[in-house]
């Protein structure tokens, strides 16, 4: 398969699937001048929301087998042949180590972790504090003991500190599978594929924990969850193993060309589309890793604007919900909620 392998480590250390320049002490001195001088809006003035899931909606299954409740930034529910994926969930004030300080969210949760549905496998993809919300993670393992975890290799001893059993967590390297059952005997194939990013959550643990994208697979549908990632040439490589998505998610936001490595933007995102067949091959479009969260320089709308254009230019269909809500999805049928488009 090429690209297409288990992860290498140098000693204790995961390494990309190809090389790639993660930022660190340098980066922070060429960011700290644009920082200063920044005028763009990176939180929004007016406030967003509020959003409301109706949650009575989920007693009833989706008529077309697929249904997603985007939550925010990349934090979805995925309901599936049968079977329902919580991802990357971050109920937490702040996408920080702190809930006094660092990136605040721009609207409140739009239902209550109580309020969810049964869900029979939390996803996630790496531990990064906007994708691994330490509070919400310990409250989901009491509210739902029984469902099972799947993660990148190394975070499952993250999991087992905020309480969730050992015996519910199945870590995946890169190629690797697992089988979930799901309501009435439904089944889905959740595989862990290479994505070029990094992981870590603080100064002496990065590349420690593997990261990774995901296709979920079910007997009639099959999406494809980008995660966080630079642009690279495995996005066709990972597409050459399905006959096709009905829906491929790709983050657009916190990006600069200064950390283009590994996140990719709304530009990068077309050209990753664009490799994973287009709109021929991988189905509907869903910009995710935007909109809830302030961690670039660009302004909070932005990373949507751009892909709206991008979009226009090169007849990509777009699948884009409002947050909160429960949304089905059917070949071809774009949606476009403008939320975010006030002034």
């Amino acid at each position: 398969m090429g690209l297409l392998k288990r992860a290498e480590k140098d000693g204790r250390r995961f390494l990309n699937p190809v090389p790639a320049a993660v930022g660190g002490f340098s980066i922070a001195l060429k960011v700290l001048p644009h920082y200063l001088s920044n005028k763009e809006e990176t939180e929004p003035r007016i406030p967003l929301g509020p959003f409301h899931t109706d949650a009575a909606l989920y007693a009833e299954a989706p008529a077309s087998g697929l249904r997603v409740t985007w939550f925010g930034h990349s934090s979805l529910l995925v309901e599936i042949d049968g079977v329902r994926v919580l991802i990357d969930p971050i109920w937490e004030q702040r996408a920080s180590p702190m809930q006094w300080f660092g990136p605040k969210r721009f609207f409140a949760p739009t239902l209550a972790l109580e309020d969810l549905p049964p869900v029979d496998v939390v996803l996630i993809s790496h531990d990064h504090y906007d994708h691994f919300g330490a509070q919400t993670l310990r409250r989901l393992a009491t509210l739902n003991p029984k469902t099972r975890w799947v993660t990148s290799l190394g975070v499952g001893e993250r999991l087992k500190r905020l309480g969730v059993e050992a015996g519910q967590i199945q870590e995946l390297d890169w190629t690797q599978s697992a089988e979930i059952s799901g309501q009435a005997g439904a089944s889905l194939k959740i595989t862990a594929w290479p994505s070029k990013h990094f992981s870590g959550r603080g100064l002496f643990d990065r590349f420690t924990t593997l990261w990774s994208s995901f296709v979920l697979e079910g007997p009639r549908h099959r999406v494809y969850f980008g995660a966080d990632s630079g642009w690279w040439e495995g996005f066709a490589e990972i597409a050459a193993q399905y006959d096709g998505f009905d829906l491929t998610m790709l983050e657009i936001g916190a990006f600069s060309p200064l950390w283009s490595d590994i996140h990719m933007g709304p530009d990068g995102a077309a050209k990753a589309y664009q490799d994973l067949g287009g709109p021929e091959k991988a189905g509907l479009l869903m910009p995710i890793h935007w909109g809830l969260f302030n961690l670039a320089l660009h302004g909070w709308r932005q990373p949507m604007e751009r892909m709206m254009e991008v979009a226009q230019a090169e007849g990509l269909p777009i699948w884009s919900p409002q947050p909160g809500v429960p949304s089905e999805v059917t070949s071809g049928d774009r949606l476009f909620s403008a939320w975010w488009h006030h002034k």
